[in-house]
């Protein structure tokens, strides 16, 4: 496995040791192809979804059974790394290669998924779940081409992409390894991640109205200063996540000033706010906390503030059962853990919206994806995958 991490690595690598596979790009492709061909190797059956995911199948004893479905994906960010998505549809092939080299097979079929196109549309996982819009313009994809033309890239079929999304019957359980992009289990010195479930998100857009001005010769107190209101916006943001009970986080992630010039008194600031929580009711709470707070702050500073939705995303919780067998199975094998949730999106976000999903993450040294700074040792990359073999075939026995 870890040889093959290394040659993935390799299709894609940039000069600075980053990893650009962007989604339905030829190194997209190029990965691919190869993935293709270990599955074949392995003894897999392989096909294409109209929603573009590579999909290789094992058969299990009993091929009635719903299938335990894993993996992840391929494609990366302009500079990734070399773990992000790609450990986990490797370590998914290495369970198949494990199996067949003990002449095994489970009671259930199992696949393993590289996704299409995770870091952009996720249209792949979308599509399977049967949740993908079948508006072309709701994609906006990396290359700036059609979905239909990129989908055709890598075998997908846009016009049958409604056939890509599995029935509610066809999937037991699906189980996502993953690098975890943050520090958490490094600082707690622990093995192994268990994804109590993936975060739902809410996105705003701020607009702060106020009066542009002589930096000279207006006064303080006369002043309607649209950064300094935005600069109470930005320290209220931070405050509300950090004193809300449980683990909530926020962020303004970017600030436009106008005019923008050292000696005007800025007349108006357009920001961004992003809100992350597992639980739907805290989401909810912190949103009406942000009302107040602008309301409050328009009145202190004379600004108008205006507050836009850009999107939201609904959490996903990860199954009982499923996490309760990656607990065992990781007490079995002697790997320190602990849960927390996901607040990075992943396939399993989807997925996990029809079916029973789990997530197991491994350390990512000092917190670091995205870059070609990322990593996880060998030692976390076999003790993972070794996790999850465990798990899907304990999952394999319980499961029905």
């Amino acid at each position: 496995m870890i040889d093959s991490l290394e040659t993935m690595a390799a299709i894609g690598l940039q000069a600075d040791g980053s990893v650009c596979r962007r989604g339905f790009s030829a190194a997209d492709v190029q990965g691919r192809d190869q993935l293709a061909c270990w599955m074949q190797e392995a003894g897999m059956q392989l096909r294409v979804d109209a929603a573009g995911n590579l999909i290789g199948r094992l058969e299990g004893k009993d091929p009635a059974l719903p299938v335990l479905m894993t993996g992840s994906h391929l494609d990366t960010v302009p500079t990734g790394g070399r773990f992000d998505g790609v450990l986990g549809v490797l370590a998914g092939l290495e369970c198949v290669r494990a199996l067949s080299d003990a002449g095994q097979r489970l009671r259930h079929p199992l696949e393993v998924v590289a996704f299409a196109d995770e870091e952009s549309t996720m249209v792949g996982c979308k599509g399977m779940a049967g949740t993908a819009s079948m508006d072309p313009s709701a994609y906006a994809t990396s290359n700036g081409d059609p979905i239909d033309i990129n989908l055709e890239r890598i075998g997908g079929h846009w016009p049958s992409l409604p056939s890509a999304a599995r029935s509610d019957s066809a999937v037991a359980a699906f189980l996502e390894l993953h690098v975890e992009q943050g520090a958490v289990l490094e600082q707690r010195c622990d093995a192994i991640g268990i994804v109590e479930g993936i975060v739902g998100q809410r996105r705003f857009s701020i607009h702060v109205k106020g009066q542009a001005n002589h930096a000279g010769t207006t006064p303080m107190e006369l002043r309607h200063d649209a950064l300094a209101a935005a600069s109470r916006i930005v320290l209220a943001v931070e405050e509300m996540a950090r004193c809300h009970p449980g683990d909530p986080v926020a962020t303004v992630g970017r600030l436009e000033v106008w005019p923008n010039a050292a000696n005007v008194v800025p007349g108006s600031v357009s920001m961004t706010v992003d809100i992350r929580d597992l639980d739907p009711a805290v989401l909810e709470q912190l949103v009406s906390c942000l009302q107040g707070e602008l309301e409050s702050i328009g009145l202190q500073t004379g600004c108008a503030i205006r507050l836009e939705p850009q999107f939201q995303v609904a959490p996903t919780p990860a199954d009982a059962l499923v996490m309760a067998t990656i607990e065992s199975v990781a007490e079995d094998l002697g790997l320190s853990m602990s849960r927390l949730p996901s607040r990075a999106s992943h396939d399993a976000q989807e997925i996990g919206r029809r079916w029973p999903m789990g997530m197991i993450f491994v350390p990512s040294r000092e917190g670091l994806s995205h870059s070609a700074a990322e990593f996880t040792s060998d030692r976390q990359c076999l003790a993972g995958t070794a996790l999850l073999l465990h798990t899907l075939e304990r999952l394999d026995r319980v499961l029905s």
